[in-house]
């Protein structure tokens, strides 16, 4: 039995003699001192709360020595675990694969075929950017789990340009048209002023209350805390103590917003390279690097969330195949190729990624007819009046306060949301643009998509007793790219079959049946 060594230069020969045919590879040593600076914060973290929580049961002195010792043999064990990982794992870039063989007990052996390679990503957070790393993420875009990607952490930051290139490396064909390579947009500082208008703030003003509370238990002060907040608004009417409270997650909801976007998109690129591939560059703490291959683009998604939308700014995703499950739950973002802009600077992004002189995004779309109205001022009027009437009931039987609850819900939510099916309605839209069949639906996240009709699979047509009433159906484009499924929604029922007929002459003809002049 042979064993696999070391060799100079950063490959693995063979001690049996002579080198393999591909030079097996290992990854940076340096891992074990990442993962036990990393293991060390950590413990240093954990350190202060475990202490102060047994100090007062084992006194001071004792309790510290406790906690030393297990933060040294937690950073001992993890910084072992991970020379075991370096030792056992080496990696190998062939003609035709890909191959990685890791474990220690279980000898785990993983090979990807290079011509299904969809995606070479780099990340590197702060620890890995200053000792000069990346991990290298590998994807065929499989629905597949695991078995799809190959996952390098770390290698050096060289050694990952390396492997993008060579992996994605293609061969270069002619732009049509006059479309430049390089830098397609770049970041403008002044779109972080979007960041505070989106859904993620309330979300991070929440998750700050409850760390405040969670940090304090840790330190056993969660009842001072709370009676110190109480202090404070001792001689405050109730609705004054929540606006202000209200005020107060909402600045830092704010703060956490603004934070959060810099960090995502700090020095921001979008470039187009000469293999076409388009390449994504951002982050300040946290570096990462997306490639999509403009072959496996479909088209663009322009994503409008309410409050960015009342501020003139939208967003750009990409329509791709090969974007793997796994992926999408992973990483949220990792289809965006611009972050929220004004809707101008979005639409131009859009154009330059799918080679257009203008976008698609920007057609001009058939209107819905007035049943498709109605039926969103009904989903508006039920969606309001249940909870108004359950409240109601609930406070004729047990307490006058939800009789009063339930007037408030109607009296602000009616309005609210009547404006918002109207909005609604009016976002409704559907055109054919070029090579790209266009549809637009949604208020609270308003989406219109540009998907290329040579990417058109099938066709799904859905028509619910309530819309054959009203003359209006739902056509929904089958794909391999993006979210599987686009949807013309409520459109009316001839507008929407011709639709799809004329999108993708053939697919639907054998399904329809035509209605002769006269008849």
């Amino acid at each position: 039995m042979t064993t696999a060594d070391t060799a100079p230069g950063g490959t693995v020969a063979d001690s049996g003699g002579g080198s393999t045919a591909v030079d097996w590879r290992r990854l940076d040593r340096r891992t074990v001192l990442a993962t036990a600076l990393v293991t060390s914060g950590v413990a240093a973290g954990a350190a202060v709360p475990t202490t102060l929580g047994l100090s007062g049961r084992f006194g001071f002195a004792a309790a510290l020595a406790w906690v030393l010792a297990g933060a040294l043999l937690l950073i001992a064990g993890s910084a072992g675990a991970d020379y075991v990982r370096w030792r056992r794992t080496r990696y190998r870039v062939g003609a035709d694969r890909v191959e990685l063989h890791t474990g220690l007990l279980l000898v785990r052996k993983r090979s990807l075929a290079r011509e299904r390679i969809r995606s070479v990503d780099l990340t590197a957070h702060l620890l890995q950017r200053v000792l000069g790393l990346v991990t290298v993420r590998i994807g065929t875009g499989e629905h597949t789990g695991d078995d799809s990607t190959l996952e390098l952490d770390p290698v050096r930051r060289a050694e990952g340009e390396r492997l993008r290139r060579a992996l994605l490396e293609r061969a270069r064909t002619e732009a049509s048209g006059s479309h430049r390579e390089g830098e397609l947009v770049t970041l403008d500082p002044r779109w972080i002023r979007y960041a505070p208008v989106s859904f993620v703030a309330p979300a991070l003003g929440g998750a700050a209350a409850g760390a405040v509370l969670q940090v304090s238990d840790w330190f056993g002060a969660q009842g001072q805390v709370i009676e110190w907040v109480g202090d404070r608004f001792r001689d405050f009417s109730l609705p004054s103590v929540i606006v202000v409270l209200a005020v107060a997650a909402t600045l830092a909801g704010v703060v956490g917003a603004l934070g959060l976007w810099v960090e995502m998109w700090w020095n921001y690129r979008l470039e187009r390279e000469p293999g076409g591939t388009l390449r994504i560059r951002r982050g300040l703490l946290t570096s990462r690097s997306v490639s999509i291959e403009e072959r496996r683009l479909r088209g663009v998604d322009l994503v409008e969330p309410l409050g960015v939308r009342l501020l003139g700014a939208a967003r750009v995703d990409a329509i791709t195949t090969g974007l793997a499950k796994d992926d999408e739950e992973q990483h949220g973002d990792h289809n965006t190729l611009l972050p929220a802009a004004p809707r101008p600077v979005a639409d131009e992004a859009a154009a330059a990624v799918l080679r257009e002189t203008v976008s698609p995004t920007g057609a001009a779309l058939t209107a819905h007819p007035p049943a498709a109205r109605g039926r969103r001022l009904r989903r508006a009027y039920w969606a309001v009046l249940v909870p108004v009437l359950v409240q109601a009931l609930l406070g004729a039987l047990l307490t006058p306060v939800l009789l009063w609850t339930a007037l408030g819900c109607a009296v602000v939510g009616l309005p609210v949301g009547v404006l918002l099916a109207r909005d609604a309605y009016r976002g409704l839209g559907h055109a054919l643009s070029g090579g790209y069949l266009v549809t637009r639906s949604g208020t609270l996240r308003r989406s219109t998509a540009a998907l290329e009709r040579a990417g058109v699979i099938g066709w799904t047509v859905r028509q619910s007793y309530f819309q054959r009433r009203g003359g209006v159906l739902n056509v929904t484009a089958t794909t391999a790219a993006g979210a599987g499924a686009y949807t013309v929604y409520d459109a009316d029922a001839s507008e929407g079959l011709a639709f799809a007929s004329e999108a993708v002459p053939g697919l639907l003809e054998p399904f329809l049946e035509r209605v002769r002049p006269g008849e």
